[in-house]
């Protein structure tokens, strides 16, 4: 796992300096070495975390063995053994990065592509065409952005390392207005104006002599390939252990490295399947590590370390305290360089820097949710789209509108009357007027809509924020005709890659950590289209056929609870901790001077929320983290990262 950077179009000298502040920018991504390759018009950099291949062998930028190809990589390939077999010797080192630039000089970058298992992003110069070629892995587990920004196109693994110069492009009002609807910037925007994400599983190749033009990826690998496969021929117990063998073959894989690894374990399903199949295959104890908080309703802990007694594992809780996770906060927009506002971020961030102490690679269980229908919505949906069906909606509107008067506080409290505590029942009142947008939505597209959307009126929100489209606004999903299937393809087109996957890369990343995710094998995600409903949904109860995997190796009295999620006690921390910061950022005057805002609508949910009449935390989350990320990168100044001080990025005193 490392950094990279790329530029093209710029003079020598001018490569070298901008090649130097770039990798400085993400030097915590890879904190081992850091160099930079110039050629003529062309710079590549990269900063190494050493995994596999400690020796001078494996260091980048790497060229050919007949110097015809250059590439700057970040990631693993997994099968890069297998691929070697193919390509004659001699060989320099082992390292996967070696692999990869050998089969491009043999058979073209698209055609190794097809062939690779593994989490990857990279820049590599192809001399004899004078070609710059970018690509993504399938899933989007490894970030690239690129732009012309200054004159020069400019390539990095994140967005702080396009800007290290103290360039700043305008902030794109478009995406901020997507920002505030999804609390992520979705693929291929930015919050910076001409800035792009590469979109997982595409590939663009930019012609030396072209890149000031429009640059148009394209797809090497997409979901929509998988959509209508026929399903698995086979009983149940055969499709369940056809997806025992696919995660025991992909979590091999995933344990192989030169360096000390370990795993993510909430005591969920999808982590306790991936740390227990770890711990059959392993002749030791897997390293394994939760976060515990001292507020009941948000600690998994016990549950995590009933699953590690129970697998024998050596295993590690981090109790964290309120305060704790408080000084995280200013450090979100260095760490996530444009606003994200999952608020998980912050214990996903504090979990990683616990488990760097100890390794150096952690797989985890995400992607399950999204694969085997996990989420809340999925189940629930497939519950209600009947409802949808034969109650007429001017009935589910009225009941809608009779559950949103009653306040949140008010829900939450006769929970807590009726034993909502003992059933491990938490935000019942947020539950509640969830359910009643999704009794108010007027069809199933709406419905999915209506659960991932935070502000509804964004262009009332927004001033000058106009929404593109996206996957999830151009018709493009309704070919997957199932609607459970469609609201999987569009969790796996966006809020996975978009949400989940960003947030764990960028704080495992800022701790020096690589994170694997098994799940996420392109293979296993080819099995997971093949199956139908009823092997994912059953009994009221998604990831059926998952669950059956996890019995092989935990007991399900350890697992079976409701489904918890990754949160922290934000609401109550706005209404008391948090009240004087977030006053400060969201104050009238403030949102009016600097322009991004109507300040009437935010200023309308903040009272609510103070008053407890309504829980808006999310939406004020969506507004705070802009305000904090712009309150950091509003003055151009160049960045440096020290992986050895304990803040992540110090900038250059202007």
């Amino acid at each position: 796992m490392c950094g990279l950077i790329a530029l093209l179009g710029a003079d020598s000298d001018v490569s070298r300096r901008l090649c130097e502040l770039m990798v400085s920018a993400i030097r915590h991504r890879g904190p081992d070495a850091n160099s930079a390759w110039i050629g003529k018009g062309v710079g590549l950099g990269h900063a190494r975390l050493s995994i596999v291949d400690l020796s001078a062998a494996g260091a980048q930028p790497m060229p050919s063995r007949g110097g015809s190809w250059t590439i700057a990589f970040n990631g693993e390939i997994y099968n890069h053994q297998e691929i070697r077999a193919e390509l004659p010797g001699p060989w320099r080192g082992h390292s996967d990065t070696e692999t990869l630039i050998e089969a491009f000089a043999a058979w073209g970058v698209e055609a190794t592509l097809s062939r690779c298992v593994g989490m990857f992003a990279f820049a590599a110069w192809d001399a004899n065409s004078r070609t710059l070629w970018l690509a993504r892995d399938r899933m989007g587990e490894k970030p690239l952005y690129y732009g012309v920004v200054g004159g020069v196109l400019r390539v990095a693994s994140e967005l702080k390392a396009l800007l290290a110069d103290g360039q700043r492009p305008e902030v794109d009002r478009r995406s901020l207005a997507l920002f505030m609807r999804h609390n992520v910037i979705p693929a291929p925007f930015t919050i910076w104006q001409g800035v792009f994400k590469l979109k997982p599983g595409h590939v663009l190749a930019i012609p030396a002599d072209a890149w000031q033009g429009e640059l148009v990826s394209r797809p090497y690998w997409s979901v929509d390939d998988f959509t209508g496969q026929t399903p698995f021929a086979g009983s149940d117990d055969e499709v369940v252990s056809h997806l025992d063998t696919l995660l025991r073959s992909s979590i091999r894989g995933q344990m192989e490295a030169d360096v000390p690894l370990g795993a993510f374990l909430s005591g969920g399903i999808d982590s306790s399947a991936v740390t227990g199949i770890m711990q059959a295959m392993s002749s030791r104890p897997v390293r394994t590590f939760t976060i515990g908080f001292d507020e009941r309703d948000f600690d998994e802990s016990a549950h995590a370390e009933a699953v590690a007694r129970h697998l024998g594992t050596d295993h590690t809780t981090l109790r964290v305290t309120a305060q704790q996770a408080l000084e995280v906060i200013p450090r979100l927009p260095v760490v996530y360089d444009e606003p994200f506002a999952d608020s998980s971020q912050i214990p996903t961030l504090l979990l990683s820097e616990l488990t760097r102490k100890h390794v150096t690679v952690c797989l985890s269980g995400d992607g399950g949710d999204e694969l085997f229908a996990g989420y809340n919505r999925h189940f629930l949906f497939n519950r209600l789209r009947h409802l949808h069906t034969y109650v007429p909606s001017f009935v589910r509107r009225m009941a809608g509108g009779g559950i949103t008067s009653v306040p949140t506080s008010t829900w939450d409290f006769a929970a807590k009357l009726l034993g909502g505590n003992r059933l491990g029942l938490r935000a019942v009142g947020d539950k509640a007027h969830k359910f009643a947008e999704i009794l108010k939505a007027p069809s199933a597209d709406h419905l999915y809509r209506s659960l991932v959307t935070h502000w509804s009126s964004t262009e009332s929100l927004v001033i000058g924020g106009t929404e593109p489209l996206t996957i999830l606004t151009d018709g493009r999903a309704a070919r997957v005709t199932d609607p459970l299937a469609r609201i999987q393809y569009l969790d796996q087109l966006t809020y996975l890659p978009d949400d989940i996957l960003v947030k764990v890369d960028r704080a495992a990343m800022a701790a020096s950590l690589e994170t694997r995710v098994p799940f996420l094998d392109h293979r296993i995600v080819e099995f997971a289209w093949t199956l139908p409903t009823s092997l994912k949904v059953r009994g009221g109860k998604g990831k059926w056929i998952l669950r059956q995997v996890l019995d092989r190796y935990v007991p399900a009295s350890l697992i079976d609870r409701p489904k918890m999620g990754f949160g922290i006690p934000l609401a109550s921390w706005l209404r008391g901790p948090l009240r004087d910061w977030a006053e400060s950022l969201l104050s009238e005057d403030r949102l009016r001077n600097e322009g991004f805002f109507h300040p009437a609508p935010i200023r309308k949910k903040w009272e609510e929320h103070l008053s407890g009449r309504r829980n808006w935390q999310y939406h004020l989350w969506d507004v705070l983290m802009f305000q904090a990320w712009w309150d950091y990168w509003r003055h151009p100044r160049p960045f440096i990262s020290d992986a050895a001080s304990s803040e992540l990025l110090q900038p250059h005193e202007r």
